[in-house]
């Protein structure tokens, strides 16, 4: 089997995907009409033009008025479920699925609805063979107190989220700013995450740390910048969940020949790959995996490599990462690129 065989057919797990990122132009169509919100494009075709942004908060701008056809139980289900079938179809075999709920309960749209619609669509994944969880995150320009309103409305709902992370407007939104309402979180036995170190500076990623607790960083590209924290989280073997396309998207590295995945890997990080908004930038799981590899020359040993560590790193249970490493190894015992 050749590379880009090999890579579409390795069984992975997915740690970085925002499920609101992964709403495609034509359900957000199919959503409005049947929700009827008014859009201000004329078109699918006028909507995928739109998808031009300079840096994070242009495509921030967007990302939330596409979520504005959320309403119903139904769309958060119809959009999970959407995504879920694209993982089953390029063999993600456990999906950890990051949620804004602030975005919908700032337009009324109640706590419940969201995690329902989205936790019904994780469950019936088990028929298609995707493992999924969610993981509720705090957007990172509202207040503290705002991310504790939003606990408190979701823990009654404890049961179908395994997890907290902090996403959105990176710069000038530093890690502490939320130590307290993450203390809370550890506290109630829930995982931690947080992105850091995408736009934001080495020192968001060592607060994550220090400050936060988190188990796992989301991005953490700007780490290369700092070797006493490169050699922290190899010795540690903290997660980094990377994005290369939303990475060049967002203009992170100047081309994807730049990245710096194979630096974090000979390094010996826990580097792994991931579609993050796949929707509007340009790619979900096998995109990412096959358009990074081609322009950077990896070879199938990172591939094995990626996709271990994406089991390793996940919150599955011991034995659910022992069954996924062994269908790893058998993908790559039997084909020989």
């Amino acid at each position: 089997m050749n590379l880009p065989s090999l890579l579409a057919a390795m069984p992975k797990a997915e740690l970085h995907i925002h499920i609101e990122g992964s709403l495609e132009p034509e359900l957000i169509f199919q959503l409005a009409q049947r929700n009827g919100v008014a859009l201000p494009y004329a078109s699918v075709e006028d909507l995928r033009r739109a998808y031009a942004f300079s840096n994070l908060q242009s495509f921030l701008d967007i990302y939330y008025a596409g979520a504005s056809v959320l309403l119903h139980e139904q769309d958060f289900y119809d959009m999970a479920w959407a995504y879920l079938q694209k993982a089953a179809a390029e063999n993600v075999i456990r999906a950890e699925i990051f949620f804004d709920p602030q975005t919908h309960t700032a337009r009324g749209v109640a706590m419940e609805t969201v995690i329902r619609g989205l936790s019904r669509a994780c469950r019936d994944a088990q028929k298609i063979g995707v493992e999924a969880e969610l993981i509720l995150c705090f957007l990172r320009h509202l207040s503290e107190e705002d991310a504790f309103e939003t606990l408190e409305q979701a823990l009654p709902f404890r049961e179908h989220f395994i997890g907290v992370g902090l996403d959105s407007s990176e710069l000038g939104h530093p890690p502490e700013k939320f130590a307290r309402v993450f203390a809370k979180c550890r506290q109630q036995g829930l995982h931690l995450v947080a992105h850091a170190g995408e736009e934001g500076p080495p020192a968001y990623v060592w607060a994550a740390l220090d400050v936060l607790h988190v188990e796992r960083i989301d991005h953490g590209v700007q780490s290369a910048k700092d070797p006493a924290l490169m050699k922290r989280l190899a010795q540690d073997r903290i997660p980094l969940t990377v994005c290369p396309l939303s990475n060049l998207k967002l203009c992170v590295f100047p081309t994807l020949a730049q990245h710096n995945l194979r630096e974090l890997l000979d390094a010996g990080l826990c580097a792994t790959v991931n579609s993050d908004d796949p929707a509007y930038f340009g790619g979900y799981m096998n995109a990412n995996f096959l358009q990074t590899f081609a322009a950077t020359g990896l070879d199938a040993q990172h591939a094995y490599r990626l996709a271990r560590n994406s089991f390793e790193g996940s919150f599955a249970d011991a034995s659910q990462k022992q069954r996924a490493i062994a269908r790893l190894d058998e993908v790559f015992a039997t084909h020989v690129v």
